[in-house]
């Protein structure tokens, strides 16, 4: 039987061939007799799997080693104060500066507020005439050049990618240009982690909730560079401080060791595929098939400013939203699941992450054209 297509936003789309394996090996892992669900993490079977999770993704992101690759547990969500309880000690003046673009970046900054003295970087959360077009708020990305940084900050911070509102920004600065050359720049990848190559010399420290690109929701992937750990605030849970984190390999306490193995096989999987540039241009393909049948449309609408636009998360609209539950209704008839747009914003989402190959996007499309036709 035909799998239907899933775009879901998170816990996404895993890739078929991960399941499959997933599944032949749920009773036993290569041979030990043992579910990796019943392994001692710290026994000979579960670091062999640990210890390959690491070097596969250093090698797929060209990690420095001046960097650690940590699994830890909580999402991004809790990443938001486990990274000012971490970093924001780092100097005497307890600042952090937040850019804000979206949902994800505003509850980040929200929680950052609780550890120190936050400030705001920069927003697109007002109207703003950007290449004389009038954008909403949300639907643009800040441009580097009006990022006011606080040179004593000890770190900035930004979402590169709003899974809500489909706005991604990638092209980070060298914030030395900014006049803040000690500000390491912290970046919340989560809903677009392992898309694209990373430039770790621009960075330093990303996080990612494991459950769009990576693996299964329940493990956060955290790459920091070494000189910034050693700094959490007394008030840091020890199981959440990076230094005790990277001293114990990601095995201070027991870690999510199912959801690490999924995320080492997903890591593998992307490793057959050819690496990070493969799947990077395979993703700019679906995205520009879609986003160019948006354009071409009058009865589906897309508000992002089109130099931001998510190759992940695509949000629209229908002209006519008194169509809205048909659209679902008939997109699940047709095995197009999860199309429903984040309830804040409503609408639709089409998420295209990298376990959604091209021929889902074409089957989006097709019904896409097939819907408009109908109703339009």
């Amino acid at each position: 039987m035909t799998r239907p297509w899933n775009f879901s936003a998170g816990p996404s789309a895993l890739p078929l061939e991960v399941l499959e394996q997933a599944a032949a090996e749920m009773t036993d892992w290569q041979g030990s007799g043992m579910s990796v669900m019943e392994m001692s993490h710290r026994g000979k079977h579960f670091t062999q799997i640990r210890d390959e999770a690491v070097a596969d993704l250093r090698e797929l992101l060209s990690v420095p080693q001046d960097f650690e690759i940590l699994f830890m547990q909580g999402g991004a969500t809790a990443e938001n104060a486990i990274v000012p309880m971490n970093l924001i000690g780092r100097n005497n003046a307890g600042k952090a500066d937040y850019i804000l673009s979206g949902s994800w970046s505003n509850k980040s900054y929200k929680e950052a507020q609780r550890y120190g003295d936050i400030a705001v970087a920069a927003s697109s959360g007002s109207d703003e005439r950007i290449e004389d077009l009038q954008q909403s708020p949300w639907t643009w990305f800040p441009s580097p050049d009006t990022w006011k940084v606080r040179p004593d900050a000890a770190y900035l911070h930004l979402c590169s990618n709003e899974t809500i509102g489909g706005v991604e920004f990638n092209d980070w600065p060298d914030l030395a240009d900014l006049g803040a050359p000690d500000v390491p720049l912290v970046v919340d990848a989560s809903s677009h982690f392992l898309s694209r190559p990373i430039d770790f010399s621009k960075v330093g420290m990303i996080y990612a909730g494991a459950q769009k690109n990576a693996g299964p929701a329940g493990v956060t992937v955290v790459v920091v560079r070494k000189d910034l750990i050693g700094h959490a605030l007394p008030i840091c849970p020890s199981a959440f401080d990076y230094a005790n984190v990277a001293q114990a390999g990601s095995m201070f306490n027991t870690p999510p060791t199912y959801a690490i193995y999924i995320a080492g096989l997903v890591f593998k999987w992307l490793k057959r595929r050819g690496g990070i540039a493969a799947v990077e241009a395979e993703n700019i393909r679906k995205a520009e098939a879609l986003y160019g049948f948006l354009d071409r449309s009058e009865f589906y609408q897309n508000a992002v400013h089109p130099s931001v636009r998510s190759r992940m998360n695509v949000p629209f609209f229908l002209k006519d939203e008194s169509l809205n539950s048909r659209f679902l209704s008939e997109a699940d008839a047709r095995g197009l699941l999860q199309l429903k747009g984040h309830k804040s914003v409503g609408g639709m989402r089409a998420s295209i992450y990298n376990a959604v190959p091209f021929e889902g996007v074409q089957a989006l499309i097709t019904f896409l054209q097939e819907f408009e036709r109908q109703h339009g």
